[in-house]
């Protein structure tokens, strides 16, 4: 059956836990304290308490300033608050007055002031109109940077071995999505990323789900990404931008598995393949266990065939040998081919030994060529004599009779001696 780990628990992967300051109880006193002191103190206890809050509202005086940095206030019938909106945080929509918008931040102090404002981290719209419209401003953006080209997307490997997930741990789709698994493909070994699937900055943690499975060493071979059924507002985190781009770099196929059929989002046009639910989206992940049989009772039975078929050949050859003349004729036919390979053996042999004997005679006629060149007789043919000691030894040189003194000697010609005396 396939078992269920969560990502971080098999990568090794976790979270920085968030610490708050301690605040301090407030003691009641008579001495007096600072303004510093006391805008200290309210700094502290605002922001502590207000680390994080989603807040929903209409923008009213809203100014782009020249920095980059965005201005406004946020307000409704009976209050308003200050507002900043960093020029490093990314919003998908124009910024203007009366829209109506929920911002996820953090309170802050402006202590030189003793202000108080809301610092943005991440906005959407709130409303379906405007939803609506930032939906068909980011498709357009992403349609002209090719997210959604065909071309690129990948197809979902045929028998996965590891399958990962990026729902809410929490969730019926996660549910939905395991019944399948184990009921169609229960050799799966199943990782689950938990991320929040609705509400502002749940696209962060979807997309650095998607992010860390493609950072493991042992990365999933596809990934399912989605969520149940809901509202536009619920499903609004799969047509945020951090979503769509998180899957159009993942390095694993990704099949899109937000709501219903009929709910289309951003995510499921980037998505290697779209599903129309979860339930869809592990079916279209996995083969099923019939298909699997069928597939294994296939190639056994190619196996069975192939095998038969080869038993039959090779009983056709021992039933041809078992014929008296179809015997002696295989037989013939093989001595015939090795007496050919003997006989063009022999051939090359006795060209190779031929050559060899003719390299050999040149050698030997040129060696006996120069011997006879260098006998002495055929020098003294050519009209030159030597000079000998009455003993026969040669005298080379001159110095050699006067050194020792000699006055008779003998002089050597191709036809005769004579002998001869020199003072």
């Amino acid at each position: 059956m396939a078992k269920l780990r969560k990502m971080d628990e098999a990568a090794g992967l976790t979270d920085e836990g968030l610490f708050p300051m301690p605040v301090a109880e407030p003691t009641p006193s008579n001495d007096p304290i600072t303004v510093s002191a006391l805008t200290k103190a309210i700094k502290q206890t605002l922001e502590y308490s207000f680390a994080e809050i989603v807040v929903e509202g209409e923008i009213s005086n809203f100014v782009d300033h020249r920095s980059g940095h965005r201005y406004f206030t946020l307000k409704d019938a009976q209050a308003q608050i200050p507002c900043v909106f960093w020029k490093t945080r990314y919003v998908n929509f124009d910024l203007q007055d009366g829209m109506k918008v929920i911002c996820r931040g953090r309170i802050s102090v402006y202590a030189p002031q003793g202000k108080y404002q809301l610092d943005v981290l991440q906005m959407r719209p709130s409303g379906i109109g405007d939803l609506q419209q930032a939906y068909e401003a980011l498709f357009a953006k992403l349609e002209a940077e090719g997210l959604f080209d065909e071309s690129r997307k990948r197809p979902i490997p045929r028998f996965p071995q590891t399958i990962g997930i990026v729902t809410s741990e929490n969730g019926a789709a996660l549910q939905d999505i395991l019944t399948v698994l184990r009921r169609r493909y229960p050799v799966a070994n199943v990782l689950l990323r938990p991320a929040s699937v609705q509400g502002v900055g749940s696209e962060l943690q979807i997309a650095r789900a998607i992010q860390e499975f493609n950072l493991v060493k042992a990365k999933p071979d596809v990934l399912i990404v989605g969520r149940g059924g809901g509202s536009l507002e619920d499903l609004w985190c799969f047509n945020e931008e951090a979503v769509a781009r998180a899957i159009y770099a993942s390095k694993i196929p990704v099949i899109s598995a937000v709501g219903h059929e009929v709910d289309f989002t951003i995510a499921d046009y980037v998505a290697d393949l779209r599903a129309p639910t979860p339930t869809a989206a592990a079916e279209l992940a996995t083969p099923h266990r019939d298909e699997l049989a069928s597939i294994l009772s296939g190639m056994q039975g190619g196996i069975s065939r192939l095998v038969e078929h080869e038993l039959t050949m090779r009983r056709r050859e021992l039933d041809s040998l078992g014929d008296s003349v179809m015997l002696r004729s295989l037989i013939a036919d093989l001595i015939d081919s090795h007496r050919d390979t003997v006989v063009r053996s022999s051939q090359r042999i006795a060209r190779s030994v031929h050559h060899q004997l003719e390299r050999t005679k040149l050698t030997i006629e040129r060696d006996v060529a120069k011997l006879h060149a260098m006998n002495p007789d055929r020098v003294l043919d050519r009209g030159f004599t030597a000079l000998e000691t009455p003993d026969g030894k040669i005298i080379p040189r001159l110095a050699n009779v006067l050194e020792q003194d000699e006055k008779a000697g003998i002089l050597v010609f191709a036809d005769g001696r004579i002998s001869v005396r020199f003072d």
